[in-house]
């Protein structure tokens, strides 16, 4: 199931009987041999926020919920978020070099000026980024390597959320002010060596402070990097209100290491050191203020959060001819009101606005000249390319109702209206010539720059549930979703060629979706199959012109279950079987003889239908902990017409701790154990043809923690 080729057929009805045959042979064992969990992990009530904003029982949710444990996020200690986030079903983040990553939530890898846009990152439910100014790499400014746990929410996001929440919200929960103080020191090959600390304090008022200092040489040349972060929590319980604010800060100096090129060059270890752009880097710095007050009265509670967001970036696109470097940032204000009704018998209702002001920037200048064809010597020149500033607001109004019909039977209706408005600025000429006025050659510059205008869009989405609890333990959910996002900054006004005006239509996903959860003494189960259709999708096509009028359809399912063979064995599997397929003939590509290359049908790049991994924790003691993991990724396209493919890996990891003392821990972690030659990602383009991100090789780390 989880290594499914890409280029056979595979019957739907035999995935899911197959599914649900595994799961009838789980519930069997779970009624006659019910066994107690050896340590509470992915086994007890799992209580998410990422749904509904408070904290509710993952079982009840209406959708399909993941939760990387506090247990599971220090036993796999990751120097990247993949390598949490990866145990999830549905989730296949293609680590790049560093700290960097191309995401995919029940979806192809998405990639481009707006592929961030198909997913909304959050801290303790603040988005990372304002809508319409996501990065493609944005969890590297979120502090994950603090979380208590990683919530993930697959698939359309409820009415609570908006633009961007299309395939997936992932929310990263840092810990509260009442977590243990922690030190913790990390040691790994090729230069990785990271300190962790957690101090908390105070009675009435609680303080806390966690910080992260990591480097990493990198096992590529000049492919290092230099992270720092810091959260500071506050908390305060009253009489009258709560209140809880948070403060994150991270740094992120990086070397960047790009792509190798050549037909399976991954395999030749001296290629796959190598660094075709030691001149590459990325500099990165953000900050997030929030407050959260919770204000009970009668019948409900409200509850207010207002937060601020700073961010800057700078980079050199080594992956553009003539390398230019990209200036970029942002300042955010905003505030999200939410209401949630208390004690009806029968109804439960959320209702809110959220709001926000972001001032953004962009500017991209080259100061060599370009190399290689007259072509692109002569039409991408050295100066300025863009410099504009965007002022962006956004408002939009939700609801939810829960009606309760029964003890065991609910309905569920939301619906959000989202009004975003971008006021654009060009600091520069308008147009394709250089930032002096002169114009190249073969008819024009490749940049293109719009003139100043102001954009709005108006988006509404709808989310209809049933929910049937058929036991204490089980329960069914049946949904429909619709959700949207608006186009990106970038891809409005960011053109190339004789492109002058981006008359682009916001992304809109309709989706479907049946459920199963399951959470026992020894059993936690959860499958989902679903079907989405997306129109508008944002591309740009064959003659550089950003439009969207693509179309694409995604099916699949997704199995995740935790079985505790016996006190001190468990076994856990997340597996995906998916089908993402364009549904149209969009422009992306043409023939020699310059016709459209029909596409509908044809799967799309960066889709892998099967991916998932098996792990066995063994606990010999009640000290120790030892897990081996099985890391499946399957075969998959490298590009639109389903010529070039990457025939998949297997990898092999293990992790294990002892506590030394009731306090100390130690970890151990051999990842890609057998030394696996393989590619983090890989895809192809007619300049470069099949391209890698190299896999890391053996690597051994060692980490320990001081608990007080």
């Amino acid at each position: 199931m989880i290594g499914q080729d890409c280029s056979k057929k595979t019957h739907w009805g035999f995935q899911i009987s197959l599914l649900l045959s595994m799961f009838a042979v789980a519930q069997s064992h779970a009624a006659t041999d019910a066994k107690p969990n050896p340590r509470g992990e992915g086994l007890l009530e799992q209580v998410v926020t990422v749904a509904t904003r408070q904290p509710a029982d993952a079982l009840s949710v209406n959708g399909s919920i993941s939760n990387i444990s506090d247990d599971q996020l220090r036993l796999v200690g990751h120097a990247h978020v993949q390598q949490s986030l990866n145990r999830a079903a549905g989730v296949n983040l293609n680590r790049g070099n560093g700290q960097e990553y191309l995401p995919a939530i029940r979806s192809p890898v998405l990639t481009g000026a707006g592929g961030c846009g198909g997913f909304l990152m959050t801290e303790d439910g603040i988005p990372l980024r304002a809508a319409g100014f996501c990065n493609i790499n944005e969890l590297f400014e979120a502090h994950t390597e603090a979380a208590e746990r990683l919530e993930i929410l697959r698939g359309s996001g409820t009415a609570l959320y908006g633009s961007n929440a299309m395939h997936g919200v992932i929310n990263v929960v840092t810990p509260s002010v009442t977590a243990p103080d922690r030190l913790g020191f990390d040691l790994g090959e090729h230069g990785f060596a990271r300190m962790r600390f957690s101090l908390a304090g105070g009675e009435q008022h609680k303080f806390a402070v966690r910080g992260t200092l990591a480097r990493d040489d990198g096992y590529r040349d000049d492919a290092g990097y230099g992270q720092q972060k810091l959260s500071l929590r506050h908390a305060y319980a009253g009489e009258a209100f709560d209140i809880e604010s948070g403060l994150t800060l991270v740094n992120l100096n990086q070397e960047t290491a790009g792509y190798i090129t050549g037909l399976d060059a991954y395999k030749s270890r001296p290629v796959a050191e190598s660094n075709p752009n030691p001149e590459a880097f990325r500099d990165a710095r953000s900050a997030r203020l929030w407050s959260k007050v919770n204000l009970p009265v009668d019948g409900g509670e409200w509850q207010f959060t207002p937060y601020a967001r700073y961010t800057t970036m700078d980079f050199l696109q080594h992956f553009l001819p003539g390398k230019p470097l990209e200036e970029n940032g942002q300042k955010s204000f905003g505030m999200q009101l939410s209401y949630f009704s208390v004690g009806h018998p029968t109804l439960d209702l959320i209702a809110g606005v959220d709001a926000e002001y972001t001032e953004a920037y962009l500017r991209q200048t080259q100061a060599n000249p370009t190399t290689g064809s007259a072509f692109l010597r002569a039409t991408i020149p050295v100066g300025k390319h863009y410099d504009y500033r965007v002022d962006a607001t956004q408002i939009a109004p939700f609801m939810q109702i829960k009606w309760m019909l029964a003890d065991d039977f609910s309905l569920t209706f939301g619906g959000r209206y989202e009004m975003a408005r971008y006021d654009y600025s060009n600091r520069m000429l308008s147009g394709r010539s250089r930032d002096d006025g002169t114009f190249c050659g073969f008819g024009g510059c490749r940049y293109s720059r719009p003139m100043s205008a102001v954009n709005s869009y108006e988006n509404r989405s709808l989310d209809l549930a049933a929910h049937y609890q058929t036991t204490s333990n089980q329960h069914l959910y049946v949904r429909l979703a619709s959700a949207f996002r608006a186009p990106q900054a970038t891809e409005l006004y960011r053109l190339q060629r004789g492109q002058q005006i981006a008359d682009l239509d916001p992304e809109k996903v309709d989706s479907l979706e049946i459920g199963i959860k399951e959470q026992r003494d020894a059993l936690s189960f959860g499958l989902a199959i679903y079907a989405m259709r997306k129109e508008n999708v944002i591309f740009r096509d064959s003659g550089y012109n950003n439009v969207s009028n693509g179309e694409t359809e995604h099916r699949g399912v997704e199995l995740e279950v935790s079985y505790s063979l016996t006190d001190n064995l468990q076994m856990s599997l997340n597996g995906t079987y998916a089908e993402h397929k364009y549904a149209n003939n969009p422009a992306l590509l043409k023939d020699g003889d310059g016709n459209l290359v029909p596409i509908d049908g044809n799967d799309v790049d960066s889709a892998p239908r099967g991916f998932g991994s098996v792990r066995a924790l063994w606990k010999p003691s009640p000290q120790g902990r030892l897990e081996l993991e099985w890391v499946r990724m399957g075969s998959y396209y490298l590009e639109p017409r389903n010529a070039y493919r990457y025939a998949g890996h297997n990898l092999f990891n293990v992790r294990g701790s002892w506590d030394l003392k009731p306090n100390v821990t130690v970890y151990v972690r051999l990842l890609n154990a057998t030394d696996r030659d393989y590619a983090k990602r890989a895809d192809y383009t007619s300049f470069t043809d099949e391209r890698y991100f190299p896999g890391t090789p053996r690597s051994f780390g060692l980490g320990v923690d001081y608990v007080w």
